[in-house]
Parts: C-alpha cells; structure tokens; sequence
C-alpha cells in the first residue's frame, strides 16, 4: 500500500481572499468549501437592514456590541426621511447607535452612500474582514480587502460576537491588460465581465482582477467594478494592493492595513483575460445586467429614454462627477429629459461644488440630490412611471426596480448616461 502521509502535509496555494479568510480564522491554510469562523474588522448596516438586526440582537438577549468602533451604522436609503415609516426606521437605528455609544453611526448631514462613505472615512483597508447588511458591501474589495454582504440575521451575530461563518469560496481570476479607450471605464469593464459570464457566472466565488492593466484605472474604477462583484453572483471583488490603493489609504485611513498576495500556484475555477483597450462603452438592457450590448450595437436601433441617474454606491463619486460634468458642460439637457445627478458623499458633493461642477449640472437643465440612495432601488428622488425608460449609473435593473413594474432601466457608465441627457437617446460623448 503507498505511503500517503506525505501527500496529507502538502500545503496548496491560496487566492487573496483565502488568504485574508485564513488569517482571521487564525489557521494556516484554508481551501475551498471550507467552512470557518473569522474574525471580523467592520459590521456595517443601513436604514433598512439595521431595524431587522436590532430586532434579532434583543433576542439574543445580549449585553451590548462587540466593540463600538467597529460597527458603522449609515442611513442612506429613504434618507433624508422620504415618509413615516422610513422616519421610523432612522429612529430605531439612531436610539441604537446611541444606547451602545457607536462611533461611527453617520446623521444627516454626515451620512453618504454607505459604500463610497465607508473607505472615504478611512473606515476600510487592505486586509480587513468585513460583513454588511447590503448585498453591495463587496466594494471595499477594491483596497485589498475581503468584504461582503450578508442577511441581517448574520449582521446581528456579527454585531453581538464579532465573528461570523463563512464558507471559503473558491476563486475566478480575471487577467487585465491595457488601458481604457477615451470615455470607457470600470462600469463598462464590469458591465463587459457581467455579459460574458453571466449573472449567476461567479456564484459564491471570489473575482479576483490582477495583471498589467489594474494599475491603469482609478481607485473610483475599481470600487466601481468590486462593487458589481454580486451582480455576476460574486462572494466578493478584490484587487491586489498597489501603490494608488496604497496611496488612497494613506490619505483616507489612520488604520494599519496588511497587504496579502495569491500564491503563485493558487487555484483557480476559470482565468479571464481581458485587453481593456478593446472595450467599448457598454450598456444593460431590460430586465438584468448580463444583457449587455455595446454602443454600437445600440446605434442599430436607438432607445429613446425619459431620464438619466448619474450617482449611486456605484458610480457617485468624485471622478464619475467629473466625467458627468465634461460632457454636459456648454451644453443642455433634452427636452423631456429629467437628469438627476446624486454625489455619494457630503465631501464629494463639496468637493464638486468647490470644482465647479455642480454649476455645470444646474445650467445643462439637471437637477442635483443630497447624498441618497434614492432612485436605485425605487425609493424617491426618481421613481419611473409606466413605459417610462431611463438610463442610470446604478447597479441592477431588475422589473420594477426604480418604480413602475412596465418602466425599463438602462446600465450605463456616467460618460454614456451624460451623452444619453443631451441627446435624448443612449448615446456616448463621441456623437455629440
């Protein structure tokens, strides 16, 4: 009989996100379907999925949170407070923050969206384990961390123990290349990914972007790209860590970060390799975001749309602003157009005052929102009537997900969706 003791001791590479899992399970190896407890650096919860949390921690019958700083609590959803019932929500979640002395629990006035609020704040960093009660908590992959959302149920234990079960997914590597054309961004790249692989392509896998082409976008490309990780069905998005995330930490955080690698012989599900330079403005159709169509098989048959929403955990920050603004500068917003342009954070609304955006906006004939969730999930600041189409910046466009279960949205980058307000019709800067 063969000897197998040998082959029990061998150690087998580990993706980024295995490793940072490893680490907070305080194990020397994990692999995939591995079931752990981690330890985690951040719980996160919103106006909506913290009441249910809290619900759930009072019969746990437990004295107080794990630890004050590493919860953050940020309404963001029907903030300001759109009626009754989401007034009622923001005082359930406020009367909490302050029974256990949160620290990073956000009121008007301080809040944005949670996912462009939290590494703005310094909050999130390379290396952390961090759970949200938001499916789109899988931004923060973007600084090297492993993030990713969970039901309110696990948001309360996590509150309680700060701990939480995971099983260890397993991995897709996606291999970037080159540099992005004039007005194509990490919407179109994730948008592109999305199309080919489908909406369930990653299910319970971890996407992890490397290669040459990762340090040619933006930390605002790549937040972009980790945050629409849960659209292919992602566990999360993570990129590797670099000087430009290194730089933005540095500037944001006080935290240590920890920087961890893949194994040179780290397994992988599938490999991806994709030339960015060869992407073209992409835009979702009706009614997911894997039905994908390039702008130039848009031009075949051109989709007149009623309004355009530039903002969002997505596409809400300071560069997506800018683009916005270079496009409609000098020009106008169509006639029966309504464009509404949302900063994620009160800094980043600022900072787009200070620039002199916002003037830009108000002068093309758009309208500009406080920091809100907003429209992206039907809420208000843009709720579509029957048969009504818009193209927005935002994540999903499931039926009914901006209002009217007959209107359809579109999925775009900001440059498509600031053309498309111009026009009338999906479009990109090159036509007008």
């Amino acid at each position: 009989m063969a000897d197998t003791s040998e082959s029990e001791d061998i150690v087998m590479g580990m993706t980024m996100t295995q490793k940072i899992l490893a680490a907070h399970a305080g194990l020397a190896q994990v692999q995939k379907g591995q079931l752990i407890e981690a330890d985690l650096d951040l719980v996160l919860g919103n106006d909506i999925t913290s009441p249910v949390a809290i619900k759930e921690m009072e019969k746990m019958n437990v004295e107080g949170v794990f630890h004050k700083d590493k919860i953050a609590l940020v309404p963001d959803h029907f903030v300001p407070n759109k009626d009754i019932k989401s007034a009622e929500h923001c005082k359930c979640v406020r009367e909490f923050a302050r029974r256990n002395d949160i620290t990073n629990y956000f009121e008007v006035g301080q809040m944005g969206i949670e996912h462009a609020l939290l590494p703005e704040k310094g909050l999130t960093v390379a290396g952390d384990v961090i759970i949200g009660a938001d499916s789109h908590t899988c931004t923060y992959g973007a600084l090297g961390a492993f993030s990713t959302g969970v039901g309110s149920t696990d948001m309360a234990a996590g509150m309680a123990t700060g701990k939480a079960w995971f099983k260890v997914p397993g991995a897709i590597k996606f291999n970037l290349t080159g540099q992005f054309a004039p007005w194509v961004s990490g919407k179109d790249l994730i948008l592109h990914i999305i199309g080919m692989i489908g909406v369930d392509g990653a299910l319970y896998q971890s996407m992890e972007f490397v290669g040459p082409g990762v340090s040619n976008m933006s930390m605002d490309d790549r937040f972009t790209v980790a945050n629409m990780a849960i659209e292919a069905g992602g566990k999360n998005g993570i990129f590797p860590v670099d000087e430009k995330a290194i730089a933005y930490m540095k500037e944001h955080s006080t935290r240590e970060y920890k920087i961890f690698e893949a194994d040179e012989d780290a397994e992988y599900d599938a490999v991806y390799d994709i030339d960015l330079g060869t992407l073209r403005p992409t835009i979702a159709y009706p009614h997911l975001p894997e039905n994908t169509r390039t702008i130039d098989e848009v031009r075949e048959n051109p989709v007149q749309i009623d309004q355009v929403v530039i903002g969002s955990c997505t596409n809400g920050r300071l560069d997506d602003l800018r683009v916005a603004a270079k496009v409609l500068d000098g020009r106008k917003v169509a006639p029966g157009v309504r464009c509404i342009i949302i900063p994620a954070t009160q800094q980043i609304y600022l900072d787009a005052m200070q620039e002199g955006l916002l003037k830009i906006f108000i002068e093309a004939g758009a309208v500009v929102s406080t920091p809100t969730c907003g429209p992206c999930l039907g809420g208000y600041m843009g709720i579509l009537a029957a048969g009504e189409k818009c193209i927005s910046t935002t994540n999903r466009n499931f039926v009914g997900r901006m209002g009217h279960v007959d209107s359809e949205i579109y999925l775009a980058s900001p440059a498509t969706a600031a053309a498309s307000a111009v026009t009338g019709r999906i479009s990109t800067p090159d036509e007008l």
